[in-house]
């Protein structure tokens, strides 16, 4: 039986942080070499962090850089690693280069995969699919790659290809297996939405069937700004089956022994397919390490095999990790909360205090004259649950200060949304200030229903330095409100939060749906016209009231002045705010009717509706 043992390092790495993303990676080159593999793979731009973005703008980051690839290259002995970097070279075409050297162009730039047998870099792999929609930027900053590299070493043959290119039924891996590849080595960093991951093991393994071989998908976990990366790396064996599943948002070290005999046979058997010509300019390269298979006596191993987890707790384990990447990678100790009484501070301080620790996370309550006697009661009862300390300051004669000092200013007006509005600023303004004496970060609380729709105050609610649950539509909220409840041995959400009906508690007896429609049509609407891009007709031909999906559409497109100015949050949608839908905020495109779509009035505050 003709075996080869491959190590996979699903690792966490920090965008920019060289010196401790080359600790990780010769980390895992010596936990490889420990346990006998014949090859390691780390994740796509494992040295510099994905992405990187205008780093990459920057001659003295890659300088630095290729350094650091330097220094993998020295430390990697006794087995060969695939690892992912960015290349300036003409495509990668250097070949044997010596340990102290790393080839440095002056005009291009690849996503790039080093292949380093015993301290040489034998070859690289340049990217040839770009991406360059949602929140990838690749065509910015990277050439695709011209070179098809075929690696054999120890009489296996591999091909090496990173992320976007396995998604391409005639891509690289096409290509490879026509040539000869028995193994694709594919390294990733691919960004978590919910259901991904069955969708992306589904097509891995369409890859490995269609093509006869064997696929090991190695990719990248952690949190990045807005993005979560899942980890959940993968080996399919030729026929599509899965022999190794790492863990999800966790990192990982997987091990395996490929049965590449087997894949040979099925090839007799079946026969190659052929690559069709024409689909690149990229050419095939075959460089040759060692010919011929030598048995290594070593001791057998058991694959690991993680369960997938539902979508749901996908998402909840994405919140979390989010969260503590973000915080940890920014250098912070503890974050503060403002909460409310209702369910969306309940489930960011439920996820805040999981990611990093209730003693590390401070919740503020602050009342108003309009704040209900059970708020009170809940927040008192959450904060015991989730043994969490919580500050009180009341804001009413911070209201009412502010208020006589604007009565001569607002003289022969009305109360109206603007004076919710100041209620939410105080909040957002005593936070700040918490931040700033105390070094907190400021987690705020709105959902992605709020978001979308306009419902939050700008300098309000909005204020802040991380949008937890803003990619999060309410409906969820309370679905992952409620799976958290049964995630431990007791429930940390009190009941009456998840079964009062939502408000904002900025004037008396305000209620949500005063002015949103419920959120159970709220947010099928949402979805179509946000994340489906679907016109009006289209969504109101699903059985929704044709006036509630033009009410809906007219508040989205009003509101992207605000979403604009936003904090980041974490993306767990197929399509989110931010880099992954960037809209015009200036818009003369009509949307509904022949009307140019309008919410309101750009006040900074909640939904002022504008009469028709």
């Amino acid at each position: 039986m003709r075996l080869f043992r491959i190590a996979m390092v699903q690792m966490n790495p920090t965008v920019g942080d060289l010196d401790g993303n080359v600790r990780r990676v010769t980390q895992g080159i010596r936990e490889a070499r420990k346990a006998k593999a014949d090859l390691v793979a780390f994740p796509e731009l494992a040295i510099t962090g994905y992405p990187p973005e205008d780093l990459l703008l920057k001659p003295r980051f890659l300088e630095d850089t290729r350094r650091a690839l330097g220094e993998v290259v020295r430390q990697c002995r006794d087995l060969a690693a695939v690892v992912g970097y960015v290349d300036e070279g003409p495509g990668g075409e250097s070949t044997q280069v010596p340990p102290t050297v790393v080839p440095a162009g002056r005009h291009e730039r690849y996503n790039a995969a080093a292949v380093i047998v015993d301290r040489r870099l034998v070859t690289s792999y340049g990217k040839l699919y770009l991406p360059n929609y949602g929140v990838f930027d690749e065509s910015r900053y990277f050439h695709p790659g011209r070179r098809i590299p075929i690696i054999v070493l120890n009489g296996t043959v591999l091909g090496v290809n990173i992320c976007e290119d396995i998604w391409f039924p005639e891509g690289p891996s096409r290509a490879q297996a026509a040539a000869g590849a028995e193994v694709i080595v594919n390294i990733n960093a691919s960004p978590f939405h919910v259901g991904k991951s069955r969708f992306r093991e589904q097509m891995l393994a369409t890859r490995a069937r269609e093509n006869g071989v064997i696929v090991t998908y190695t990719n990248t976990v952690g949190g990045q700004d807005e993005l979560v990366f899942d980890g959940n790396s993968l080996i399919l064996d030729q026929t599509g089956e899965v022999i190794v599943r790492g863990k999800a948002f966790e990192e990982d070290f997987l091990l395996a022994d490929l049965n590449v005999g087997a894949v040979s046979r099925n090839r007799l058997a079946q026969g190659r397919k052929k690559w069709p010509a024409g689909r690149t300019s990229a050419t095939i390269e075959r460089v040759v390490v060692s010919d011929s298979y030598v048995a290594r006596p070593r001791p057998r191993i058991e694959p690991d095999h993680a369960l997938l987890l539902s979508p749901l707790e996908e998402a909840y384990r994405a919140l979390v990790m989010g969260v503590r990447d973000y915080v940890r990678k920014n250098g912070f100790k503890r974050a503060v909360i403002g909460l409310s009484g209702g369910v969306d501070s309940a489930l960011t301080a439920a996820i805040a205090v999981e990611a990093l620790g209730a003693k590390n996370v401070l919740g503020v309550f602050m009342p108003s004259p309009y704040t209900s006697r059970e708020s009170r009661e809940d927040v008192t009862e959450l904060a015991g649950r989730l043994r969490l300390s919580v500050q009180t300051i009341p804001i009413t004669r911070l209201l009412h200060s502010y208020l006589r000092d604007l009565a001569p200013s607002f003289a022969g007006r009305s109360p109206d949304t603007t004076e919710e509005n100041i209620q939410a600023r105080i909040r957002g303004n005593l936070l700040m200030a918490l931040s700033n004496k105390f070094g907190h970060l400021v987690l705020t609380t709105g959902n992605k229903s709020e978001l979308s729709v306009g419902y939050a105050t700008l300098y309000g609610d909005m204020a802040g330095g991380f949008a937890v649950i803003k990619d999060v539509p309410k409906t969820m909220v309370y679905d992952l409100a409620r799976l958290c409840n049964r995630r431990g041995a007791a429930a940390v959400i009190p009941k009456r939060i998840l079964d009062r009906p939502p408000s904002a508690e900025l004037k008396p007896n305000q209620k949500d749906e005063d002015t949103l429609p419920p959120y159970a049509v709220l947010d099928p609407i949402l979805k179509a016209y946000v994340e489906e891009d679907q016109a009006p007709e289209e969504i109101a031909a699903r059985g929704f009231d044709r006036a509630t999906v033009a009410r809906v559409i007219a508040m989205v497109d009003g509101s992207e002045y605000k979403r604009r100015q936003a904090p980041i949050g974490i993306k767990i949608t197929h399509r989110a705010f931010g880099n992954d839908r960037r809209m015009p905020i200036t818009n003369g495109y009509r949307n509904i009717e022949g009307k140019k779509s309008r919410a309101g009035r750009i006040t900074g505050g909640r939904i002022r509706p504008v009469d028709r």
